[in-house]
C-alpha cells in the first residue's frame, strides 16, 4: 500500500502482465488471517472484469482488511497513500564477524486520511487503487532541462 507499491513483488508481477497486453491486479492481504476473504474478492473482481471489463488501461493495486468476508465494509477506489522514511538501518554480525545490514521498519503513515488506500482499509474496506506504469514527473520534465542548461 502507499509508496510501498515503488518495490511491491506483487505490483511489479501485475506491471509485468500490463506490459504484456493483459489487464492485470495486483492482491494483497493485508495481515496475515483471512486468506479465504482475499480469495473471495480476487474472485469476485475477475468475475466482474470477465463480465464487463475494467474501463481503462491501468493496472489495478487492491488490498483487503485483514477480516471475514462478512464483516467487510465494501470497496472504495483510492489514492495511494504515503509513510515517512523507514527506521534507521540495523547493523549486526554475522556468524564469521562480518557486518551485515538490515533494512530498519517501515515509517509510520504520514499521509493516510481519508481517500488513501491505508485509511480504507484501516476502515475495513478493500481499497482500489489504479496505477499507470509511466512513473514520469512530466511537470519537471522542463525545468530539469532548464536547470541543465544552467551549471
Amino acid at each position: 500500500m502507499g509508496d510501498d507499491v515503488l518495490y511491491s513483488g506483487t505490483v511489479a508481477a501485475a506491471m509485468e502482465g500490463h506490459f504484456l497486453g493483459v489487464q492485470s491486479v495486483a492482491f494483497s492481504l493485508v495481515g496475515h488471517e483471512h486468506f479465504e476473504t482475499a480469495a473471495q474478492i480476487a474472485i469476485e473482481l475477475i468475475q466482474q472484469h470477465q463480465e464487463k471489463p475494467i474501463p481503462t488501461n491501468r493496472l489495478l493495486n487492491v488490498n483487503v482488511p485483514d477480516v471475514a468476508m462478512d464483516d467487510l465494509k465494501g470497496t472504495q477506489v483510492t489514492r495511494l497513500g504515503a509513510r515517512h522514511h523507514a527506521e534507521e538501518m540495523i547493523k549486526q554480525k554475522d556468524p564469521r564477524g562480518h557486518d551485515i545490514y538490515w533494512l530498519g521498519p517501515p515509517g509510520k503513515q504520514q499521509d493516510a486520511g481519508p481517500g488513501t488506500d491505508f485509511y480504507a482499509v484501516e476502515q475495513g474496506y478493500v481499497s482500489i487503487t489504479p496505477l499507470q506504469v509511466d512513473l514520469t514527473a512530466h511537470e519537471s520534465l522542463q525545468s530539469i532541462d532548464n536547470w541543465l542548461k544552467d551549471k
